[in-house]
């Protein structure tokens, strides 16, 4: 038995992630009846499984796992809290994880510990006879939330009447709704990732003589940059004004048109902060995302994907000194796998991703109890003409390789 999830709203906002912000990278999940406390605007559940204690989950989650067996697959984003990951049969980014979804044929039910782009990335990969299941429904992403469809569809309106002479691609990163991979499907268009946004570039510079960069701008203005495009040839669009806030002509000269949308937790690094990482620490390698804003990117000594950071990390030499501007929890994972580095966050205020930290140990162990008894909670279901063009946009990332 399935439970009907379609209607449930996904409140996203920047301003919780301060909840949990510290000083002192001691980041323990509690109780989650106490975790609210905090005034998020989570998922609500069961009184029993809000007040359980992190010990009492524990042994819930074990006995329910033992129950299930091979039915089903727990995956875990790497931005996870400790708390979570420890359960993940695998971790990864959200291609990496959403790519082994689709390659485990025989498995029943797939509890995506991650966020609500990603469970629906894992259902149109996976087998229509599977289960994609979020364990809190309201762990989405603001940074997908920036890019609404309605307001994508008017920007592409406009943009094909304003440049009607050219050829606009449309690229959409990975870290979107399954609409605006839809969209990018149905026109002509491709999905990418943070370590595949180069060679997508120059797939779409091959078909037009614009791209539409959606959500990131930051992602698309370094990858353009690092292809040699000029930023005076690049414009970011605001969906809240007309022609995204720009003229005619400056939208005719545009090499790449830039959604404003970016990620609330690598926009909080500064070139600041690597100024006092290398003033207080011996030659420091600085390593950022790419999501990160231009001069941060410019200022650090690495940029790459979440694998990228962890393999540069894991194949560093032994006693060397790393500052790494990504995800706390991600971070913190990096410092305890490598004893025998010095390894710390850019920002000394250690904040983690506020909806990656919605999955809570509760939600898992309710999911899960529910499967136990028969009962599908949190379906993520992509109807079939979306599934389809976000499917075509997917498989043409896919030949990139």
């Amino acid at each position: 038995m399935a439970v009907n999830t379609e209607n449930y709203p996904i409140p996203i906002t920047e301003i919780e992630q301060s909840a949990f912000c510290q000083t002192d990278e001691k980041l323990t999940s509690k109780s989650l009846e106490e975790e609210f406390n905090a005034g998020v605007r989570w998922q609500k559940l069961p009184v029993s499984y809000m007040r359980k204690t992190p010990d009492e989950l524990d042994n819930n989650i074990r006995h329910a796992r033992e129950i299930l067996g091979s039915k089903v697959v727990i995956l875990g984003h790497h931005y996870q809290r400790d708390e979570v990951i420890k359960y993940a049969d695998v971790r990864g980014d959200s291609y990496k994880l959403s790519e082994y979804a689709a390659s485990q044929e025989n498995v029943e039910h797939i509890v995506f510990c991650g966020v609500h782009f990603m469970a629906e990335t894992a259902d149109i990969l996976s087998s229509t006879k599977q289960n994609v299941i979020l364990p809190n429904l309201t762990a989405g992403c603001s940074m997908a939330d920036m890019a609404q469809t309605d307001d994508v569809l008017d920007c592409w309106e406009d943009l094909n009447e304003i440049i009607s002479k050219e050829t606009v691609i449309p690229i959409t990163y990975m870290n979107s709704t399954a609409d605006i991979k839809s969209l990018c499907g149905e026109n002509g268009g491709i999905v990418c990732t943070s370590s595949n946004a180069e060679q997508a570039f120059e797939w779409a510079f091959e078909r037009g003589s614009k791209i539409l960069f959606l959500p990131d701008q930051h992602l698309g203005r370094n990858t353009g940059v690092q292809m040699g495009i000029d930023t005076d040839d690049m414009v970011v669009w605001n969906p809240f004004k007309l022609n995204g806030g720009h003229d005619e002509n400056d939208l005719r000269k545009a090499k790449v048109i830039l959604w404003q949308g970016h990620c609330s937790v690598h926009t909080r690094f500064t070139v600041e902060q690597i100024e006092q990482a290398r003033k207080t620490n011996k030659d420091v390698q600085v390593i950022v995302h790419p999501e990160c804003t231009l001069d941060v990117v410019k200022s650090a000594d690495h940029v790459g994907s979440t694998e990228f950071i962890k393999k540069m990390i894991a194949d560093s030499e032994p006693n060397s000194t790393w500052a790494i501007g990504t995800e706390i929890s991600l971070v913190n994972r990096l410092s305890k796998e490598n004893p025998d580095k010095k390894i710390f966050c850019l920002d000394s205020v250690v904040c983690p991703c506020s909806t990656m930290y919605r999955i809570h140990p509760a939600y898992l162990s309710w999911v899960l109890d529910g499967l136990v008894e028969g009962v599908i909670v949190n379906q993520i279901k992509v109807d079939e003409n979306t599934r389809k063009y976000s499917r075509i946009a997917l498989e043409r990332m896919l030949s990139l390789r």
